[in-house]
């Protein structure tokens, strides 16, 4: 099993088990693509609920930001904490987000200047929780390495408030007027996870080598189209012409 990075890679059968699973979440999420009625705008909160929202939002961040440190702390008291490795992704992601703000900005210009503003802002923060979201949940048992004396409370500790601040983040989507689900959304996710099923027969491997690096940045790009999707406008159908409305056509 390779040991570089931050988590353990897949191996034997549980890497096809792996891909198995990611190959029928995006059959899944294709079924209901093709199942709902589509376009849906998502239901807009009232203004208790958006308060509620970005108090959960600022608790969440703040717990997260209490809780990594006591988890660094413990890794290197048991000296097993050495930094993090190189992040070859982080600049990528980056420029996604800049694009994806740049974009959603052009494209939302119809909306009053602050709703595109807040708009832009969630979406770039919210298109890499597309991805973090399943793919915490894959690495999460196999974070590298263990921590004594019990390894599943200190993931615990470092991804719970993880995964509050991925919920709550996505969960401000429903606060710009402008998103809504297509099947662009439906099909573009599952071809994330797609790309995730291919990523799994690699051991879904830490991104220092060629494939995994690869396979890493396109599922992080889809994740960024899936978000893009959420803004994009509807395109309105071209009216075809009454012939009946032209009495001269007819003669």
């Amino acid at each position: 099993m390779p040991q570089y990075g931050t988590w353990v890679s897949y191996g034997g059968t549980a890497r096809i088990v792996l891909a198995v699973v990611m190959v029928a979440a995006a059959g899944s999420v294709v079924y209901a693509g093709t199942l709902l009625p589509l376009p849906l705008r998502l239901a807009r909160p009232g203004e208790a609920a958006r308060t509620f929202m970005l108090v959960i939002w600022g608790i969440a961040i703040t717990a997260f930001l209490v809780c990594v440190p006591i988890y660094v702390r413990h890794a290197r008291a048991e000296r097993l904490y050495h930094g993090a490795p190189p992040t070859p992704i982080f600049p990528i992601t980056a420029t996604c987000m800049v694009v994806i703000f740049v974009v959603i900005l052009l494209v939302s210009r119809s909306h009053g200047q602050q709703a595109v503003l807040m708009s832009a802002a969630i979406g770039a923060v919210a298109a890499p929780m597309i991805f973090e979201f399943p793919f915490d949940l894959i690495v999460m048992a196999r974070t590298y390495p263990p921590l004594p004396p019990d390894p599943a409370l200190y993931r615990v500790l470092f991804f719970a408030p993880l995964f509050l601040v991925e919920f709550t983040t996505l969960s401000l989507l429903t606060l710009c007027p402008m998103v809504k689900l297509t099947r662009a959304t439906f099909f573009s996710f599952a071809l994330m996870l797609a790309v995730f099923a291919v990523w799994a027969l690699f051991g879904f491997a830490f991104p220092s080598a060629p494939a995994p690096y690869t396979l890493n940045v396109l599922s992080k790009i889809l994740a960024f189209v899936v978000t893009l999707s959420l803004f994009l406008p509807r395109r309105t159908p071209a009216s075809t012409p009454d012939p009946a409305a032209n009495p001269a056509k007819i003669m």
